[in-house]
């Protein structure tokens, strides 16, 4: 995968695939020891301990319609490239919870793309599954809960093409907002 926003729409589209129907996105971003951490959890099926330490081995997968999966295994492998770390922990009927650490200043770390877009799209495609998106850059934080705006917004659907993007607009501005903080931060 060639960006972060490609990494977190593939395990958000894992944790829909697996019954979620609420889905946590948190990246967390620190200058001061130049790490990144993207955590995608979900309470959707859930995995065995098994399956679970089997997860990020490419030649495993729980589909039927092929025979490799190979989502995980490249997040963890781009991770670990980069000198970070991998984590993955489930439980059946409970969920579960994916974890990476990058080490941002490392040759291979891919670029962060589209997060935005990358949002945007899986709120705005998967109506019925409440999204939790929280970005923290140095302490620095955007926070948007589906689950909050869909009762603010009455019923009104976010695919709607005025809310769809506001939507956008609102992550790619809060997004700006916080490098725009923290750069402002470092030169003062």
């Amino acid at each position: 995968m060639k960006s972060i926003a490609y990494h977190i729409l593939d395990i958000a589209q894992n944790a829909i695939q697996a019954e979620g129907t609420e889905v946590a996105i948190f990246i967390e971003e620190f200058d001061s020891n130049g790490t990144l951490w993207i955590i995608i959890t979900d309470n959707g099926k859930g995995m065995t301990k098994d399956h679970a330490e089997h997860a990020s081995d490419p030649y495993f997968t729980s589909r039927n319609t092929r025979k490799v999966g190979m989502g995980l295994p490249l997040l963890r492998q781009n991770a670990e490239r980069t000198g970070g770390d991998f984590e993955i922990e489930s439980e059946v009927g409970k969920g579960t919870s994916v974890k990476a650490l990058f080490v941002k200043d490392n040759i291979d770390c891919p670029s962060k793309g589209d997060i935005a877009g990358t949002i945007h799209q899986l709120i705005t495609s998967n109506s019925a599954i409440d999204f939790n998106f929280c970005y923290n850059k140095n302490g620095n934080k955007f926070e948007l809960n589906t689950k909050e705006l869909k009762e603010v917004l009455d019923g009104t659907p976010l695919y709607q093409k005025e809310i769809s993007g506001y939507i956008r607009e609102m992550i790619e501005e809060n997004l700006k907002d916080i490098q725009a903080t923290d750069d402002f931060s470092y030169k003062t």
